[in-house]
């Protein structure tokens, strides 16, 4: 199995988790009223725009756990482009995702301070929301190509970082990308997730996909993350009266 397959195959994974889910789109989030908590999510490679499968899995169970609290949802705009034999293309899809994400976390932090704010991702998505949190630009990338880090401010607006299938070390040195490592601000509350066989994310050299990282829609792990998520969330009020 060469690299050269790596779209085709990618595809269609998400095609066949997104069958198996059979999951729509998550609407961005309403400026007015602030809500509760404000979920960032940037979807897989070659999902239609939106929050995908396991971001669609995932605000399921945000919205399960979190009660009588609000919750918005923003997917991230980008291309979450497929064609990874494209270097170019694909550095601008993570690039300007990376820029969407944070823009809004921005955003939301400063127009709904007590909004807590979850960023989250599946495989590329992951690369977005992970590359979002770091403290500098990547080795090897210049500074001018990628937003300026967010502000330290920030984290303190963000309840937890989410990853799913995060792609490896190992994976992401086949296509020149650089490696990824979480700020210092948001590594004690970031969760990565990775399913027992998913050759994507477990660090399997020259790891090509596995139907395992179409799974986490269904395995259990989007629960999982909303429970930590929540964890990190303040508890509710209580009620009145």
């Amino acid at each position: 199995m060469t690299t050269r397959h790596l779209p085709r195959l990618l595809g269609a994974a998400v095609l066949t988790a997104g069958a198996i889910l059979a999951t729509t789109s998550a609407p961005a989030a309403s400026a007015e009223p602030c809500p509760d908590v404000e979920l960032v999510f940037a979807r897989g490679s070659g999902e239609a725009p939106g929050v995908g499968g396991v971001g669609q899995s995932y605000v399921d169970a945000l919205r399960g756990q979190l009660g009588a609290r609000t919750l918005d949802v923003y997917p991230v705009n980008y291309a979450a482009s497929t064609d990874f034999n494209n270097r170019e293309a694909f550095a601008n899809s993570v690039i300007d995702g990376v820029k969407d994400a944070g823009a809004h976390v921005q955003a939301t932090a400063a127009n709904c301070p007590a909004t807590k704010i979850v960023l989250g991702g599946y495989s590329q998505g992951a690369m977005v929301a992970g590359y979002a949190t770091a403290d500098r630009a990547p080795e090897g990338i210049p500074a001018a190509v990628v937003p300026q880090p967010l502000p330290a401010e920030v984290a303190n607006h963000v309840a937890a970082v989410t990853l799913f299938g995060t792609p490896s070390s190992q994976f992401l040195q086949q296509y020149d990308a650089p490696q990824l490592t979480i700020g210092a601000n948001y590594a004690p509350k970031t969760l990565q997730l990775c399913a027992q066989g998913d050759t994507i994310c477990d660090g399997t050299p020259g790891g090509q996909p596995s139907f395992a990282h179409t799974t986490y829609g269904f395995n259990g792990m989007t629960n999982d993350a909303a429970t930590y998520a929540v964890e990190r969330i303040a508890p509710a009020p209580a009620p009145v009266g």
